[in-house]
């Protein structure tokens, strides 16, 4: 069989990879602690699963909206105006089998063929592989530790061309934990003003794991809310990752493509999700906090003891549930017949010897650094510090 050529131009995920040689080592009966997946370690809270349960007895079963059931669109609005003081309709909202299918809805119904597309580096591994499949050309800024992995308003406007259709950022930021400011944002909407062309994708499914408070949309701004799209989703803020449910709120032209976009492949989410969601919007958001909350403590005890580790240098994450070292002074040094050449070398180093799965940093575009995960005990993440600190001092 002749496959198709644009399979060419992506890869399988480094986070997916990794978490499968994770678990082949695993099969062989090796001690693996996995820091490769961002996924949180808590239960769906009892309540949003009684919801779905109470959804499956009164026979909510049959073909949903494609767009998504009116209670879940007008539950978004709602949550929108409630946390973010945005005024979404119902209409200006669609849902999708997950985040990353909102992001695909966005980028195929925005992206033709030779646009160009701004990606601030390090950034979540699918952004570019999306838009290499809507045939668009990514245009990477380099974002370094340096200035906490944020673009600036100077590296935006040098980026920008007159074949610049998308910028695409999240903030939260997956995988550095970066949290862009308000006067940050507002830095960035400036040049945004300059140039009408170029719409504006926020992911911002992190938005409830954030450490410094309020959430800051950069559609709160309405000199450019007509150009942004908001993605978002159940998956991080409520635990609900195998739930797949994801949404996007902007102008209501792009929702009606992506509506008509998504009737060819998916149709509607999974019915039983969408009503579930609807209750883990409009409830009480104690059970989220809670592990917000514990994300935090396991925050404050990774960072410093990856800062303690001698030639590790890395930034405070202010939101999401990742670390970010720069491994680069480990480049060059060897460990038995094995030396290591770049961050995906130093990340089998780790899984090989240390036992502990991270995932490579060019995976995100930034080969000096890798991402561990602390989404998971501190127990492990005690075993994993332990291990890691082991395995370096090993390094010659």
């Amino acid at each position: 069989m002749q496959l198709a050529q644009r399979l060419s131009s992506i890869t399988e995920p480094q986070t997916i990879k990794m978490a499968k040689l994770s678990r082949e080592l695993k099969a062989k009966g090796i001690n693996i602690v996995d820091l490769s997946l961002g996924e949180p370690d808590f239960k769906t809270p009892e309540h949003i699963c009684n919801a779905a349960i109470k959804a499956i007895n009164d026979g909510f079963t049959k073909y949903p909206p494609v767009a998504g059931i009116p209670d879940l669109l007008e539950a978004i609005s709602i949550k929108l105006k409630r946390d973010n003081n945005l005024e979404y309709a119902a209409n200006e909202v669609i849902v999708s089998t997950g985040a990353k299918q909102s992001l695909a809805n966005a980028v195929l119904c925005i992206v033709d063929p030779g646009d160009e597309v701004i990606i601030p580096t390090p950034f979540w591994v699918t952004y570019a592989a999306q838009v290499q499949i809507a045939r668009g050309i990514v245009k990477y800024v380099n974002c370094g530790i340096e200035n906490d992995f944020k673009i600036t308003p100077q590296q935006l406007e040098a980026a920008i061309n007159p074949k610049t259709k998308l910028f695409i950022f999240s903030s939260p930021c997956n995988p550095t934990g970066s949290v862009y400011s308000r006067d940050e944002l507002a830095a960035l909407v400036a040049v945004f003003k300059q140039h009408p062309q170029v719409s504006i994708i926020s992911d911002e499914i992190y938005e409830y794991i954030n450490y410094t408070g309020r959430h800051e949309s950069i559609a709160q701004f309405d000199e450019i809310k007509d150009r942004v799209v908001i993605i978002n989703g159940m998956s991080k803020g409520f635990a609900m990752t195998g739930w797949r449910l994801g949404y996007m709120a902007g102008p209501r032209e792009l929702v009606q493509a992506c509506e008509k976009f998504q009737g060819q492949i998916t149709s509607g989410a999974n019915s039983i999700t969408q009503k579930a969601s609807v209750t883990a919007l409009l409830s009480d958001l104690a059970p989220t906090y809670k592990m917000v909350e514990a994300f935090r403590q396991r925050r404050d005890y990774v960072i410093p003891a990856l800062t303690k580790m001698p030639g590790l240098k890395i930034n405070n994450p202010e939101g999401a549930f990742y670390a970010f070292p720069d491994v680069s002074s480990f480049y060059g040094k060897s460990y038995g017949d094995h030396k290591i050449a770049n961050a995906e070398e130093f990340s089998m180093f780790l899984l090989n010897e240390a036992h502990v799965a991270t995932v490579c940093g060019n995976a995100f575009g930034e080969d000096n650094c890798i991402r561990l995960s602390f989404a998971t005990s501190m127990t492990n993440l005690m075993e994993a510090m332990e291990r890691i600190g082991n395995a370096l001092s090993r390094l010659k």
